[in-house]
């Protein structure tokens, strides 16, 4: 089993160099030579252009009719013949690809020329015959000069093609670890604006945490969470009232039959809505409870709210638990306290000033939190760039390794 040699990126360049010198040295300087040639050839069909322009326009400025037609399709045509040699670009580097696009803009010119000279060169005749003659001549040489090249192109520099690619690849491998370098240098830039920020948030969050566990703000979810506790418990105790209470309320919204006040329909819905809140605002024996089922007994002994019998029977039994044992004089009692505890608690100018300063905690933490949102957004785009050249670098690695093997028959590995 072949060794495989390692090398960085930066050395992998040099040790090709090394290995490839005999191979590409003579055809790069070959391909210099014929591109010189090809280029030498291109000037001398340029020149030969010129001078079938210039003559022809000489011919045009003597105004003999014999020759007048011929000498303005010559001299259009040597002007299509210079525009067109003008478009074929000359490479400064030498590379296959470089002389192949050279090669086919070059055959790309010769071949319309061909068809031009095919098509009108028989009509100048028999007029300007040395200057065509002499046209022709450059013309066909520098047609040998680019099969010359072209052969060249086919048969020997096609071969160090991969060669070449390789460097190429080598150079773009080199640009793409720079580029990972300064995404790497710019995440952790961000990295150092994002942790300073995580930091003081989590140092707010722990102010409120503390302004919140602590004092008037602690006691108040106390008792909040005893209100809710009292309002449960009061719903389960007037659970059988619920139904007749939304019929009555819907009696007394649609007719006025029911017979209630303003005040008692008012209360009404907050014993539908909140009993807690409706109880606890009530004086001693919540006496507009009283009014409003004493009422709802009326009704439902005069059948003007419709319910089965047993959901009657279980009302009508409420009602006489409340109404007759004032079974929720105790419940009552609670939720006035609470309700008093619950006053004194927002009344408190401590609570007031605990409350500013959570408001102002509370906005310092949503700006840092946005501000972090914003680094962490630019995090995410790098991260992306960062992922996607790794995966180039990879690839550009692999292309290198694999053609080093196919063109020298060596293993190497890029690390």
């Amino acid at each position: 089993m072949s060794e495989i040699l390692k090398f960085s990126s930066n050395e992998i360049k040099g040790w090709l160099e090394n290995e490839t010198s005999s191979i590409l040295s003579p055809v790069h300087a070959q391909a210099q030579r014929l591109r010189d040639e090809m280029h030498t050839a291109i000037q001398s069909v340029t020149d030969v252009s010129k001078m079938l322009l210039d003559n022809s326009a000489k011919e045009i400025e003597k105004r003999n009719m014999r020759v007048y037609n011929r000498a303005r399709a010559l001299n259009k045509l040597a002007r299509l013949f210079l525009d067109r040699i003008k478009k074929v670009n000359v490479p400064d580097q030498v590379s296959y690809d470089s002389l192949n696009k050279f090669a086919q803009e070059t055959q790309k010119a010769f071949i319309v020329t061909d068809i031009d000279i095919r098509n009108w060169f028989p009509r100048i005749s028999p007029f300007f015959i040395m200057d065509r003659r002499k046209f022709l001549t450059v013309h066909e040489k520098a047609k040998i000069t680019l099969a010359t090249l072209n052969d060249f192109l086919t048969e020997e520099y096609v071969k160090t093609k991969t060669l070449e690619e390789t460097f190429q690849l080598i150079s773009v491998l080199h640009t793409l670890e720079k580029q990972l370098s300064e995404i790497e240098a710019q995440k952790a830039s961000m990295e150092n604006e994002r942790l300073p920020l995580e930091k003081e948030i989590a140092e707010l969050e722990h102010k409120t945490a503390e302004l919140k566990g602590g004092g008037p703000i602690d006691q108040l979810f106390l008792v909040e969470a005893e209100a809710e506790t009292l309002n449960s418990e009061l719903k389960h105790a007037l659970r059988h009232l619920q139904k007749p209470f939304i019929k009555m309320q819907a009696l007394a919204l649609q007719g006025g039959g029911a017979g209630l006040t303003p005040d008692e329909l008012n209360k009404l819905g907050q014993y539908l809505e909140k009993p807690f809140k409706a109880l606890a605002a009530e004086e001693a024996g919540y006496p507009l409870l009283k009014q409003i089922l004493q009422k709802l007994a009326r009704l439902m002994d005069e059948g003007k709210l419709k319910l089965k019998a047993d959901k009657a029977r279980k009302a009508e039994q409420a009602l006489n638990e409340i109404l007759k044992r004032d079974s929720l004089a105790n419940i009552h009692t609670r939720c006035v306290d609470v309700a008093t505890r619950e006053r004194q608690i927002l009344n408190s100018p401590k609570l007031d000033e605990i409350r500013r300063g959570l408001s102002l905690l509370q906005e310092q933490i949503e700006q840092l939190k946005a501000r972090k949102a914003s680094v962490e957004a630019h995090e995410a785009v790098k991260e992306h760039e960062h992922s996607a050249i790794l995966d180039r670098i990879r690839n550009h690695k692999n292309a290198i390794e694999k053609n080093v093997y196919s063109s020298l028959g060596k293993k190497v590995q890029i690390l």
